[in-house]
């Protein structure tokens, strides 16, 4: 038979001691703390202390834990998801085209004169290079004849605008070119309209 009796009453007077990490415990209140170890001026017998500290000591989490875990939800790491939406709305080159006027011009070959301009509009063809794209986007458009105004166009001085219109299609995408050109340096500015909504067929 054992001599010790584990149902002996616990008579020690213990003090509770807390760690830089805000870690409690409790200790016999005659000795010294053990290093590292401070007291919270809270003493009494063993199950008075482990109940002021089962009150007190409501998150097991050592200080630098909670610390860092406050730091990370006041300061949270974005996450990398902007990269992966710029890269899948990046416009594409209708879509930029079709934002607002841009820089253009007639496409004539080497061959620039009023007089080519003008057999090409009456092929009712006209070739047109939008120039602020990179390496320049040319541009075959069937011209809308209606929608066409060449009254203020000199072809004969090589002099006036005229503003054209007509359709194409482009990276699958039909669409309308609009443009108004300077017939003395073959420049001008336009953009292109989505037509494939208006499709009749």
């Amino acid at each position: 038979m054992s001599w010790h009796d584990p149902d002996k009453e616990d008579t020690t007077i213990y003090k509770v001691v807390v760690n830089h990490e805000e870690q409690y415990s409790i200790w016999p209140e005659r000795k010294e703390n053990p290093l590292g170890w401070n007291s919270v001026g809270k003493s009494g017998t063993k199950a008075e202390c482990l109940a002021h500290i089962k009150e007190v000591w409501t998150d097991m989490r050592p200080l630098s834990l909670r610390k860092k875990m406050e730091e990370i939800a006041k300061n949270p790491r974005p996450a990398p998801q902007p990269a992966r939406r710029s890269r899948n709305t990046e416009k594409s080159l209708v879509d930029r085209l079709c934002e607002g006027d841009q820089p253009l011009e007639v496409g004539l070959g080497s061959e620039k004169t009023s007089n080519r301009v003008k057999e090409a509009i009456d092929r009712s063809y006209v070739h047109v290079k939008f120039t602020g794209t990179r390496g320049g986007t040319a541009l075959g458009v069937r011209l809308d004849p209606a929608a066409c105004d060449f009254a203020s166009a000199d072809f004969d001085a090589g002099t006036g605008t005229f503003h054209l219109e007509g359709g194409l299609t482009l990276d699958s995408v039909k669409v309308r070119c609009i443009a108004d050109i300077d017939l003395s340096t073959f420049q001008g500015t336009g953009h292109l309209v989505k037509v494939e909504a208006q499709a009749g067929t």
